[in-house]
């Protein structure tokens, strides 16, 4: 533990914004294997109508800093590659 209060602060803003990180990341990937789930039980409607929302949580952690932009703009598109060969 540090003995100086700027590190001290420091220390403790980390452990903050590792939490908020951890909660992000870990929506992206509840969304997306909810999404996956539904591709691969063939329910092309529901698929299609989570995809929006699937994208948008991914937006949602670029905006935060939490997904780097290709990162995101990755998994965007493998997604809406799978959702595309259901057809």
């Amino acid at each position: 533990m540090p003995n100086i209060k700027s590190a001290k602060k420091r220390v403790l803003v980390t452990e903050k914004k590792t939490e908020r990180n951890k909660a992000i990341k870990s929506e992206v990937k509840t969304e997306v294997k909810k999404f996956l789930a539904l591709v691969n039980a063939g329910d092309k409607t529901a698929a299609t109508s989570l995809f929006p929302y699937t994208c948008s949580v991914i937006d949602g952690a670029v905006s935060k800093g939490v997904l780097k932009k290709n990162t995101a703009a990755n998994k965007k598109s493998g997604l809406a590659k799978k959702l595309n060969a259901m057809a």
